[in-house]
């Protein structure tokens, strides 16, 4: 799966590189691979359960999450962690009883972005919810976090906890940098990629910002 945009499907506008460079699919991330063989293998055989994907900021946590909803083909629900109350998880699971209006496969995933920084109220919720004796059909609920600190016990252990690391992954987010420069140039870049890479702490957002302004002075 290439890493970079299709051309015929681009906008007539252009987007920051962070958002044309997003991966869309499973495969198409740089590093973490235990996280897309995990969540490949599950998008094959879906279950309903919750998943928590917790690590440091820029790891891709939420993309992969909105990737995983795309191969499913399910509909997406997502709450960001400012709206994260009893509110509106409780009617986001009221849209998770009825048939899935955009989601060919059936499925419904609901994202909820930064749990840990989400209400005593929401969370209380959340876990009425995950413990119901009637749950809501075909539902995957899938939490970011960055820490568990601030999330119960009785929360954790009702998910399956996947773990984001940036360990491993300068090399490849300096070649990757090199790529998208070439892509956007078309030329080989004469600035140094494993320095973006180890001043960004390997967070991939950060990484192509700093590359951004560096296009903008070529």
């Amino acid at each position: 799966m290439s890493l970079f945009p299709d051309p015929q499907n681009s906008l007539s506008f252009p987007l920051p590189l962070a958002e044309k460079y997003r991966p869309r699919t499973i495969d198409a991330f740089i590093g973490l691979e235990k996280q897309r063989k995990v969540l490949s293998a599950f998008a094959k055989r879906p279950v309903s359960c919750a998943w928590l994907l917790i690590g440091g900021s820029g790891l891709g946590k939420t993309t992969m999450a909105r990737a995983l909803a795309e191969e499913l083909q399910a509909d997406m629900h997502f709450i960001p962690s400012q709206q994260c109350n009893a509110e509106t998880v409780q009617n986001t699971w009221r849209l998770c009883w009825n048939i899935p209006l955009f989601g060919p496969s059936g499925w419904h995933v609901v994202i909820v972005d930064e749990a840990d920084q989400c209400s005593n109220a929401a969370q209380l919720s959340l876990l009425s919810k995950l413990d119901s004796t009637s749950p809501a059909p075909s539902t995957i609920w899938v939490f970011t976090a960055n820490a568990c600190d601030r999330l119960e016990q009785r929360f954790l252990s009702r998910c399956r906890i996947l773990e984001f690391s940036s360990y491993g992954l300068r090399s490849e987010l300096a070649s990757f940098l090199a790529q998208v420069w070439k892509a956007e140039t078309g030329a080989d870049g004469k600035i140094d990629f494993e320095r973006i890479a180890k001043d960004s702490a390997n967070n991939v957002r950060d990484a192509l910002n700093t590359l951004e302004v560096e296009l903008l002075a070529a």
